[in-house]
Order: C-alpha cells, then structure tokens, then sequence
C-alpha cells in the first residue's frame, strides 16, 4: 500500500491528474455545456421573462385549444373505426374556465380468446428477446419490460376479470387533462433547465415554440391511437397507461431539449452587456464624469 505523501502547507497543492483521466488513459474534458455556463443577471431576467410570456399565451390559447382538439377528434370519429362517442369535461381553474374534449367509450372485458391469443403472443415475444444480438441489449431489456407489464395485466383479468376499478370514460379524460398539465409546465422546465445558458433570446424562444406546439399536436393522434385499442379491450389499459401515456410526453420534450442543446452558443461579441456592481459602477463613474465636464466647462461669452 502506497503511504500518502506529506503536503507542505507553504506550496500550493497540484490536483492529481488521474481524477480528470478516464479507465483508457484518455482526459476528460468537461461538458461543453458547462464550459458555458454563465448564469448572470441578465439569464436570470431573460428566463423569468420567457417563462411569464409563454405562460400567459398558452392560457390565453389554451380555451381556443380545447376546440381545436375537439373538432380534430370529431374528423377522427367519422374516418376511424371507433366505436366511441365525443364528449365534454367542464374544468373550472379559478378564472379560467376550459371544455376539454374526451372519449367515451363501453369498457370491455377480455374473453378467452382474446386473453388466450394476447398471452400468446406476448410470450412468444418475450422468448424472441433471447434471440436478439447482444449488441440490441438496451432494446431487449426494454422490450422484456414492456412485455413484463402486460403479463401482469394479463395475470390480474385471469385472476379478478370484473374487478378492474377504471374505465375508458376516466382514463381518456385524465389522458387529455394530463397532457394540458405538461404542455403547461413545459416553460417552468425550460426556464430552470434550457433557459439559463447562454443560446439567445431567439433559440429559446424558438424550442420553446416548437416543444409546446409538437405537444399540442401530438396530444389528439395520441388520444385517438389508444382509443383504438381500449375499443378491444381494457386489457391494455395498464400498458397504454404506464409505457404510452404521460412517458412518450416526456420522452418527446427530452428529445427536444437535446436537439437545443447542440445549437451553438452565442459568440462573445453577441452577448449583452453584463449587469451587476461593476456594470453599476462604471455607469455612476461615468455619469458623474460627464456632469463634472459640463460644471468645469469654460462658457464662451457671447
């Protein structure tokens, strides 16, 4: 065991140079979103200012909205074959007052048949996981875990078929009204995550733009395609619940924020003007210079 070499208190300590080396040998360089982090006054406003803006425009939308999505999933029900009524939930947030459209639909329990044929094919996909490259490990531990919740729906409708608590009238509602709640803090999260660093006014505002907007359209495709499937059965509710629901939401805003976290930061002499004491000393110095010129300054007699 090596013993700990003594530090002279009078020299400065050099950090060790294998902490920043990785298991190769290789430097790790520090993350270039870090290498620009400059959380100053002027992010500081420029956050709370985008996030007050976008806020208050998707309330101000947010009512034209639920019609929007009402009529799209009105053209839904005549194209699709869906067996489903449209039909209006009266949310009430203190001033703001909002008719969220969902469908309605009879909750059907699985017969034999289809338990029997859902079962089937969910293990044979689970044994066709085993045959997958080793390379695909991320897709087969994904795969095996989708699979794994719907083969304890499946055990639950063997076991309990009539005693399942929720059905597809609550589950579309909460689906719509959950997607307004993320669509809503979509600003809050960018503000605290994306909006700090230094990309510009105009790239934030941009994602932002983009996340909310993909969000809101995605939000009736999304209602519609799990409609189809509850139709056959509430056998996939839990998996359309917990893999298809609020997740792909999420996943959708992850993959935005990725994307705006490769655009390239602003340069040095696009940057603001900083603020803060020294801002506010340079700008008194000066203006007590210019009032010291204009006292001294010889009048010219006329």
């Amino acid at each position: 065991m090596r013993e700990p070499v003594a530090h002279n208190p009078g020299q400065p300590r050099v950090p060790d140079s294998v902490q920043f080396r990785g298991h190769r040998g290789g430097v790790i360089a520090m993350h270039r979103a870090l290498t620009h982090f400059r959380l100053g006054p002027m992010n500081v406003i420029i956050s709370i200012s985008l996030f007050l803006s976008f806020s208050s425009i998707w309330l101000l939308a947010l009512p034209w909205l639920c019609g929007i999505w009402n009529r799209a999933l009105a053209v839904g029900l005549g194209v699709l074959p869906l067996k489903a009524r449209l039909d209006i939930a009266e949310q009430h947030f203190r001033f703001l007052r909002l008719p969220i459209p969902y469908l309605r639909m009879e909750p059907v329990l699985p017969d034999l048949q289809t338990w029997s044929l859902v079962c089937a094919v969910t293990l044979l996909l689970f044994i066709g996981t085993f045959f997958l490259s080793k390379q695909l490990v991320p897709v087969i531990y994904l795969a095996r875990g989708i699979l794994l919740i719907q083969a304890t729906s499946l055990i639950y409708f063997a076991l309990w078929p009539t005693g399942f608590p929720h059905t597809p009238d609550s589950y579309m509602e909460a689906l719509v009204a959950s997607g307004i709640g993320l669509i809503s803090v979509v600003p809050l999260l960018l503000a605290f995550t994306y909006y700090i660093f230094d990309f510009g006014l105009l790239r934030k505002a941009v994602l932002t733009a983009i996340t909310m907007t993909h969000l809101a359209i995605f939000l009736p495709f999304q209602v519609l395609a799990q409609a189809m499937l509850l139709q056959k059965s509430v056998l996939f509710m839990p998996l359309l619940y917990i893999v298809f629901g609020m997740p792909v939401d999420v996943l959708l805003i992850i993959a935005f924020y990725s994307w705006g976290m490769t655009w390239s930061f602003r340069r040095a002499d696009e940057r603001p003007p900083k603020l803060g004491v020294s801002a506010l000393r340079a700008w008194s110095v000066g203006c007590v210079q210019r009032l010291r010129n204009a006292i001294l300054q010889p009048t010219i007699p006329g």
